[in-house]
């Protein structure tokens, strides 16, 4: 009796999750994705053919998997949303979005996905974008191989290209987003890992999150951004792996981490930006393996950071290796390589014989007095630099490398 309940369940099941093909065509049947998705059926795929179609406030509210195939364009026209989620079990891929609907009072978007679960959004183009992808109060969703361009209007007729809020195990892989305001954005959202994407061209940040823990960034790239990528409020971040390149700007940085704790950061590259980290109360955060190259300041290290570690790092062609605007010794440097230290090693073990303090007496007199900047390279720095090297007590002992290595760390 059990085995014939068994088998009477899994062709339920199967009748349930294999349902039927419905086709959108502009000469078919079914001439737009509204009436297909009025007439289908839970689990029901639908395939659109190739061409434009409109496409304003479309809701798709039963599980369902739409399929562009060939050249298929939605069009907002300017009015509102695009596409509205609101159901478990979706798949939307193959689909260009253009032309949503701009404004102060609604963050219009091509892609919504309003209390759902295991979503995913595959190989789609959003262009003309308000919001490209927004996301509130779902889990269990994946946001793969997209690209999302915000409108041509500046900053204030921009939103975020993937907005998160209030979401749990989201996945965001392979995606590029530039044009918008922040490339992506986070609040509240937990258990998400973000990989892979490139985040470009955006007028205020390249990633931007607060209050969201637990989550993992690795192998993204965030190049050119207005200035660079924030990370506040917020606890157990991992970020692996990423590159944080090109973000130039009077009030810029690679990477503002803002009262985090407990968090690592580890094998990134911070090529080419005003500022490649700037810290401001964070705590027990561990830096391993990480390379500044050709940066203003690769770190600017404010007094209320403590417990910090740096460990195996490589600080090459920055105008300023760290700066700040305390005196006290509250994180730890140890073997990591400097290209301005001047010591030596008469042991032949590569780690230098005597330590090494990166906070040069100028970079905390431009902390104190931005405009001095004006004088770098000028013979009083150039004095400065004499007398600090001959005495060298009068440089503040804010933190100290006792063990720099005596050549680049090879990754």
């Amino acid at each position: 009796m059990n085995r014939i309940l068994l088998i009477l369940f899994m062709v339920s099941l199967t009748i349930v999750t294999n349902g039927n093909t419905i086709r959108v065509d502009k000469n078919g049947n079914f001439q737009t994705l509204k009436d297909a998705i009025r007439f289908s059926k839970p689990f029901d795929t639908i395939l659109v053919s190739s061409g434009m179609y409109s496409s304003v406030n479309t809701f798709v509210n039963k599980p369902l998997t739409l399929i562009g195939v060939g050249e298929v364009l939605l069009n907002g026209f300017n009015k509102d949303d695009i596409l509205i989620i609101q159901s478990n079990h979706v798949t939307v891929s193959g689909f260009k979005l253009i032309n949503s609907a701009t404004g102060n009072l609604k963050d219009f978007a091509g892609i919504r996905i309003q209390k759902s679960k295991h979503i995913r959004i595959h190989n789609c183009d959003l262009s003309e974008m308000f919001f490209g992808i927004y996301i509130s109060d779902s889990r269990n969703v994946q946001i793969i191989d997209n690209s999302s361009k915000g409108k041509n209007g500046g900053q204030s007729n921009s939103g975020n290209g993937i907005h998160l809020w209030k979401c749990d195990s989201i996945l965001i892989r392979g995606n590029h987003l530039s044009g918008h305001r922040d490339g992506v954005y986070f609040e509240f959202a937990k258990h998400c890992r973000i990989e892979n994407n490139l985040s470009e061209k955006n007028f205020r940040y390249g990633l931007h999150f607060m209050f969201s823990d637990d989550d993992v960034y690795e192998k993204n790239i965030f190049r050119n951004n207005g200035t660079g990528v924030a990370v506040m409020y917020t606890k157990n971040v991992s970020m692996i792996s990423n590159r944080f390149e090109e973000n130039w700007g009077d009030a810029s940085y690679g990477l503002l981490l803002k009262d985090i704790k407990d968090s690592k950061i580890h094998n990134n590259s911070f090529y080419n930006n005003t500022v490649g980290i700037t810290m401001e109360g964070s705590s027990r955060i561990n830096f391993n393996n990480n390379d500044f190259t050709m940066n203003g300041f690769a770190l600017k290290i404010w007094a209320n950071c403590i417990q910090d570690t740096f460990y195996h790092n490589n600080f090459s062609g920055n105008t300023f290796d760290a700066s700040t605007n305390g005196q006290l010794e509250l994180n730890s440097f140890d073997f990591n390589y400097w290209d301005k230290y001047e010591g030596y090693d008469l042991n032949h073990d590569k780690v230098g014989d005597i330590s090494f303090n990166p906070v040069s007496l100028y970079s905390m007199l431009i902390e104190q007095v931005p405009f001095a900047v004006i004088l770098l390279r000028s013979f009083i720095v150039y004095l400065i630099d004499i007398a600090e090297k001959n005495i060298p007590y009068i440089t503040p002992q804010a933190f100290q490398d006792n063990h720099p290595v005596m050549t680049r760390i090879a990754r």
